[in-house]
């Protein structure tokens, strides 16, 4: 079986043989499966009016559990983005009512995002839709194979993070 990337590979081996390419057929596979997945999911989603990011935001209070509240700060951490781009995305989500800012009861100088029911009922379709598409995407892996391939990418994010 071959693909993209073994072309990419061969054409670096050819054009400079001194160069050890290898790392290549990881990183070029996994790249171009991310690009396909992106475009795959914001079609999944697209029924659902989520602008960048919305998506992430939304399931990120509703993974935290009831009653669906985080700091903009826990958010913007969580997500891997600056708190100006969370910003932006909690101001459009408040202003299509799927979240609301409260006062955070532990600490009366700081606010809290939360999921109003408009946003939670959104979210819990659209993350059905979601892992719908993702799971999809992964059957053409064996159950064995899909084990294995959670515990080579973790391995490879936990060091990767380590590093940053």
């Amino acid at each position: 079986m071959t693909d993209h990337v073994d072309f990419v590979v061969e054409q670096w081996a050819s054009a400079m043989p001194e160069l050890d390419a290898s790392s290549m057929a990881v990183f070029g596979r996994m790249l171009r499966i991310m690009q396909h997945l992106a475009k795959t999911r914001a079609e999944a989603l697209a029924p659902f009016g989520f602008r960048d990011g919305e998506f992430d935001v939304l399931a990120t209070l509703r993974r935290a559990g009831a009653p669906y509240r985080l700091s903009p700060t826990q958010l913007y951490k969580s997500l891997l983005v600056t708190s100006g781009a969370m910003t932006n995305r909690l101001n459009r989500l408040e202003e299509v009512g799927s979240i609301v800012r409260v006062a955070d009861p532990g600490d009366k100088r700081s606010m809290l995002v939360a999921l109003t029911e408009e946003g939670l009922a959104k979210i819990e379709q659209a993350l059905l839709v979601h892992t719908q598409t993702q799971n999809s995407l992964l059957e053409t892996l064996d159950a064995a194979q899909q084990a294995q391939l959670k515990i080579l990418l973790s391995q490879l994010l936990v060091a990767t993070e380590a590093e940053n």
